[in-house]
């Protein structure tokens, strides 16, 4: 382990609420070439897990059908560090992040898939939260759920 991380860990009770409060994830798959694809997704943390969702074919459905490890990353940056420096790199940030390393595979049940799929209502639009999602939109979406194996936050102040 580096040693940023040693001494700048989150605790698990820091990881659990990052993981609740950021909006935005980045989700990261490997590509028939075997190159890393990276994309910026909405997501929600559940039962241990990270839950995704989005069309049912493209790229990253692709990506994890062919190679379930995936990685997934949040942070928060609450600004720059700049008091009494004068060399630009000395400049650090101050920040939060949480680095998720998994296996991927798409959710199947329809019935889980529309309790996870709530659960993104509830996160980000709470105001249509208990209208009943449509039995096709429930088909026809694509739910990501990335099984944890690893999971890291770090902190700098």
């Amino acid at each position: 382990m580096q040693y940023r991380m040693k001494k700048f860990q989150l605790t698990l009770e820091q990881i659990d609420g990052l993981l609740h409060r950021s909006d935005t994830g980045r989700f990261a798959t490997i590509n028939e070439n075997g190159y890393p694809y990276v994309i910026a997704m909405h997501f929600v943390y559940f039962n241990n897990k990270i839950y995704m969702h989005g069309l049912p074919k493209g790229q990253k459905v692709d990506n994890l059908k062919r190679n379930s490890k995936v990685c997934f990353e949040v942070d928060e940056l609450f600004g720059l560090l700049t008091d009494n420096i004068e060399n630009a790199c000395d400049t650090e940030a101050e920040y939060n992040s949480v680095v998720i390393i998994g296996n991927a595979s798409l959710l199947e049940d329809l019935d889980y898939k529309r309790e996870v799929l709530n659960k993104l209502v509830e996160k980000y639009t709470p105001q249509l939260v208990g209208k009943e999602l449509p039995d096709n939109m429930i088909k026809g979406t694509a739910v990501i759920e990335v099984e944890i194996v690893e999971c890291t936050g770090k902190y700098h102040k």
